[in-house]
């Protein structure tokens, strides 16, 4: 989790980490040739009211559904708003995430009837929040208003609540999420690879996962993985 006292005004950028060469992987297995090169990994900071748009509105409803239902309120369950690129995100505690949800999809002035998927990413650079689960859901009803939900959880404790009973078609995205990085979704029926075999070691999309590949043979030609390869500096 960035640190408060490390927040910016008003949607400004935080630096996370720094990106050493072309790719993300920072083990000395690019071989791009760019290694020397390096780039700062840049967050854009939280957005402070108002935030324009029907953004405004949308996080009061949230607020309002979450006071009615008692269950938590707005300022416990969500870390920070970041307005970027004309789309919002919600930064939410993980604890939190099925209420939220839940109030996305059953609040009239809300009405987020699908979650289009989780996506997972992995940020070694930040830590106590190294993977994060972003969700996209969509409001037919209300005129196609877009949200995108933001949760973290620290690599050594990889758990996030499971929201696949307020929205059943996020089942196969939590497992493709938990089979790539590795989070663990409390709550999901059934938690298992979908698209590794069942004894694949790892997750192979967090970025501390060996670049390494499988021999390739195409016409004749081997081509050996990927860290057997030549390696520039």
């Amino acid at each position: 989790m960035i640190p408060q006292e490390q927040a910016p005004e008003d949607g400004q950028p935080v630096q996370v980490g720094e990106r050493k060469g072309m790719f993300g992987s920072s083990l000395g297995n690019d071989t791009s040739g760019y290694g020397g090169l390096k780039r700062p990994i840049l967050f854009p900071g939280a957005t402070a009211k108002p935030y324009g748009g029907y953004f405004d509105q949308m996080t009061d409803d949230i607020g309002g559904a979450l006071q009615r239902t008692g269950a938590t309120s707005y300022d416990d369950a969500v870390e920070r708003v970041v307005v970027d690129r004309g789309e919002l995100t919600v930064f939410v505690r993980r604890e939190h995430l099925p209420v939220i949800a839940q109030a996305l999809r059953d609040e009239p002035s809300l009405r987020f009837e699908m979650c289009l998927g989780v996506s997972g990413v992995h940020y070694p650079q930040e830590t106590g929040a190294e993977l994060h689960a972003v969700y996209h859901f969509v409001s037919i009803t209300n005129g196609s208003k877009r949200i995108r939900l933001e949760v973290t959880c620290p690599d050594d404790d990889r758990h996030i609540p499971s929201i696949v009973s307020v929205y059943p078609g996020i089942d196969w995205h939590e497992r493709e999420t938990w089979d790539m990085f590795g989070i663990e979704f409390d709550g999901h029926p059934a938690l298992t690879r979908i698209l590794m075999p069942d004894d694949w070691p790892g997750h192979p999309q967090r970025k501390d996962y060996p670049l390494g590949g499988i021999p390739v043979e195409y016409k004749g030609a081997t081509i050996p993985p990927a860290d057997e390869r030549r390696s520039y500096t």
